[in-house]
């Protein structure tokens, strides 16, 4: 499978199973796209007569590109096999350690942001705190179910997190006392609105939080407009300075501002540009997965408007990065020569296998999307994974389980996409969020581009 499409001046040409990317002139990006269904007189034919204003292409030329193309495909650079489908169907036989948390250590928040999936923390049920106690179970629960990996990984979530900031820090105290015991290491992760960063959080974080995910959403008119206080004033104003402060404190190292956009901002780009000029460098920014009624809500109409905007966002990330003054977006960074293992290319992120939420209570979920419906509810923290069926249906829940993914060429860099997202839009985790997926096409097509951008770039310089 291969797949091509032009960007930024560039003839990009995709071979989905090898990994290989091409850049082509316009010949050979023609004669590669006939190459599967023509022979070779029909192909030769089809672009004497297509190039016949341009002297330099004849014959002998578009067989030279053919036999180029030939020794290409025998090589295993275009038209590769699928050699990955076979390993897909055997995960659910493999033996799965546990190797992540996320702690909800509140059901509550400071702020009421219009699109939150959380409910304003609450997730569809009650305000709670998670007590020191269960905590404590969930970092035992992960110790006896991690097998021999040695990293692991806890994400503190809400809600607000820093509404129960005492505990948060009685846990990673915990945490720290495991690792000698059990020959592990915590890597911890704070996910925060800001509102309550002080410099005695900024300090324990620099200590103890390997990353740390500040939530901002762009221009102040922007995220005001959603993401506001208890009593309805924005928190721009509040955040920013904190979050500036943060970053500098942590020597621009180990954090990343991550926004949402929604129909009212389907110019995301100039957010992204203006976290970039705030002296943000890892960035971040999500399009809203809503209910199409909402007036936030993303629609078909948008696309276009969205694609444009990555283009303009990858365009103008290439110049910055010329210019000495370069940021990092998450859906961009892409290494084309050393990715992701087979595994994790089919298997995606691993939630309700590897990767579980903790509630309040010590309740488990795959993921903190699925927090609050008991239908995905999978056990607790004491008695562990009950409902072993539904973590077997998340196991073979891959880029080969969803019937939808079998022609797509972007299915080994997503993995099939979000369960989550599959599941609120078709009511089943093996399903496609489709509109997510259009726009997940157009941001690897960007990173695409961009790595060959930057790799002619480095070039120049040698």
């Amino acid at each position: 499978m291969i797949h091509q499409y032009k960007l930024n001046g560039y003839n990009i040409v995709l071979d989905v199973f090898s990994g290989s990317v091409h850049v082509v002139d316009p010949l050979a990006y023609d004669i590669i796209g006939m190459y599967e269904t023509s022979s070779a007189d029909e192909i030769t034919a089809a672009m004497l007569e297509k190039y016949a204003d341009k002297p330099d292409v004849n014959e002998s030329e578009i067989r030279e590109v053919l036999e180029s193309v030939e020794q290409l495909k025998a090589a295993g650079k275009l038209f590769a096999p699928d050699q990955y489908e076979h390993m897909a169907f055997d995960f659910k036989n493999r033996n799965t350690v546990i190797k992540a948390l996320c702690m909800h250590v509140a059901h509550t928040c400071n702020l009421t942001c219009d699109y939150c999936f959380a409910s304003q923390g609450k997730y569809q049920g009650e305000r709670a705190l998670m007590s020191f106690e269960v905590g404590k179970q969930a970092f035992d629960f992960l110790i006896a179910n991690s097998g021999s990996r040695k990293n692991l990984e806890v994400d503190f979530f809400g809600g607000e997190p820093l509404m129960n900031w005492e505990v948060v820090k009685q846990l990673v105290a915990y945490g720290r006392e495991l690792e000698k015991i059990h020959n592990k290491n915590f890597r911890f992760t704070l996910t925060t609105n800001g509102v309550l960063l002080n410099d005695e959080v900024i300090e324990f974080a620099n200590k103890e939080m390997h990353n740390v995910v500040l939530s901002l959403d762009g221009r102040k008119e922007v995220h005001d407009r959603l993401r506001r206080t208890v009593n309805g004033k924005g928190s721009y104003d509040v955040i920013v300075p904190k979050f500036q402060k943060l970053v500098e404190s942590r020597g621009g190292q180990g954090y990343y501002v991550r926004g949402t956009f929604t129909k009212d901002n389907v110019d995301f780009t100039n957010d992204i540009f203006h976290m970039a000029d705030l002296g943000f460098t890892e960035l971040s920014m999500e399009p809203v997965v809503s209910a199409p009624s909402e007036p936030y809500a993303l629609g078909e109409e948008d696309l276009p408007k969205l694609f444009e905007q990555y283009e303009i966002l990858a365009k103008e990330m290439i110049r910055r990065k010329e210019a000495g003054n370069g940021f990092t977006f998450y859906h961009y960074m892409l290494d084309l020569t050393a990715g992701p293992c087979i595994y994790k290319r089919i298997s995606g992120c691993g939630s309700g296998t590897e990767y579980l939420a903790v509630t309040p209570w010590g309740e488990l979920f795959p993921c903190h999307q699925f927090v609050g419906d008991e239908k995905y509810s999978m056990g607790d923290v004491w008695r562990g994974v009950t409902n072993t069926a539904l973590r077997d249906e998340f196991k073979t829940c891959n880029a080969y389980a969803r019937p939808d993914c079998k022609d797509c060429w972007a299915k080994l860099y997503c993995s099939g996409g979000c369960a989550a997202n599959a599941y609120h839009a078709t009511g089943s985790i093996r399903g496609v969020y489709d509109y997510g997926c259009q726009l997940f096409r157009k941001r690897i097509e960007c990173a695409i581009m961009m790595q060959i951008a930057m790799s002619g770039m480095a070039k120049s310089e040698e």
